[in-house]
């Protein structure tokens, strides 16, 4: 089942005084008896409508399906379609590793997911592609690999205000990388920039012509003070990473999955 944690970077305005989302607590996709299987997801908003994806986790940690939710309030959501399905074998195959899936649409209005793919053992630290013609469509899985040759297990995406686009990823062995995509986000196309601490999970937003990464310290499974840091550059000028929920509340014990615009303001996602 579903557990988000929600900080609000700023005040959530405009929500009816009945709907309230709630931190830490569980949440029963409208219209059903069962609980949002939407781990490691993103919230993307196109028009008036909130979609969620993440990954299905209803019978344990294995590859079971990506599932995509809707909303028109961020508070009750509807289950719409499984992205990805269980394939019998491949990246997709039985007791494979498929994570923190993310989106983002090209010039072309395709839609382009990356998420992380791995072997049980996490000894293969690859992404993989897949792309659908809509945001909740059926996805057709292109391939994994490792971007640029290098390992990648927590990643996420970001699109900027020019309409390039970025993968965030982990690389275990060096830091935390910017890596520039090709110009239909299909594939890697150069480094931008690395931070050499070791972080994972990262998320980005700009606001005001100024970037803001955010990340998870390397625990394991054990919840941390997540940190920020910020820049108006993507490739230099990067501020000393710090806090962004009070010192000791491991982040309200959850990780980064992605950072939220709701109106003028932000909203913290993790799980």
């Amino acid at each position: 089942m579903l557990s988000w944690a929600y900080l609000v970077l700023g005040l959530l305005g405009g929500a009816a005084a009945s709907l309230q989302i709630i931190p830490g607590a569980t949440w029963t996709a409208k219209g059903s008896n069962a609980h949002i299987q939407a781990h490691g997801g993103s919230i993307t908003k196109v028009g008036d409508t909130y979609y969620l994806i993440g990954e299905n986790k209803l019978n344990g940690s294995a590859f079971q399906s990506i599932r995509c939710y809707t909303s028109k309030d961020l508070v009750q959501w509807t289950f719409s379609n499984n992205l990805l399905t269980l394939a019998s074998s491949g990246d997709l195959g039985p007791n494979r590793v498929v994570e923190r899936p993310k989106v983002i649409q090209n010039s072309s209005g395709q839609w382009v997911m990356w998420m992380h793919i791995d072997s049980s053992s996490y000894g293969e630290a690859k992404v993989g592609v897949a792309t659908s013609s809509s945001i909740c469509g059926t996805y057709q899985y292109i391939r994994s690999f490792q971007p640029l040759g290098r390992q990648s297990r927590d990643m996420g995406l970001f699109k900027d205000t020019d309409g390039s686009g970025y993968l965030l990823t982990e690389d275990r062995q060096s830091g935390l990388r910017i890596i520039k995509l090709t110009s239909d986000f299909k594939d890697v196309a150069q480094d931008t920039y690395l931070f050499p601490s070791h972080y994972e999970a990262p998320a980005m937003i700009k606001v005001n012509g100024r970037y803001f990464m955010f990340a998870s310290l390397l625990t394991g499974w054990d919840t941390n003070d997540n940190k920020f840091t910020t820049s108006t550059s993507l490739t230099s000028g990067w501020s000393s990473w710090a806090n962004f929920a009070p010192s000791g509340e491991r982040t309200y014990d959850s990780q980064t999955t992605a950072i939220l615009q709701v109106g003028s303001n932000y909203m913290y996602m993790g799980d």
